[in-house]
């Protein structure tokens, strides 16, 4: 089966940056689309951004449009999530997920990674 791994959260001041990667490992994914998802505390879980492996086509939330940053390394099957211009309101756990549809709702993602914690000091 499909395992995703995420890492590079931490604790950053704001106005800094992070980067995030997931490895994914298990089977083919160039029909596939990677998402970014988050979840702060008592908040249900959010679209961040997301890019198809087949072409590299991206989308962002309006709330992270132009600060963040997504891309992939098919020859790695690493997707990474570039993060800059850090807000306190951006802290929260960053899951990444693949999914055949591309879509922002959570529930079109079949496969999810742990996720990794991503704090944000004002």
């Amino acid at each position: 089966q499909v395992q995703l791994v995420e890492s590079g959260g931490g604790l950053v001041q704001a106005g800094g940056s992070l980067r995030l990667s997931c490895a994914a490992s298990g089977r083919t994914f160039s029909s596939y689309f990677m998402g970014w998802f988050r979840q702060a505390p008592g908040k249900e879980r959010e679209f961040v951004a997301r890019i198809s492996w087949s072409i590299g086509s991206t989308y962002y939330a309006d709330s992270v449009k132009g600060r963040f940053t997504v891309s992939r390394d098919n020859a790695k099957n690493t997707v990474y999530l570039q993060m800059n211009s850090l807000k306190p309101e951006d802290t929260a756990v960053y899951y990444c997920a693949m999914g055949a549809v591309g879509s922002t709702t959570p529930s079109t993602y079949r496969w999810w990674g742990q996720g990794t914690q991503v704090t944000v000091s004002s």
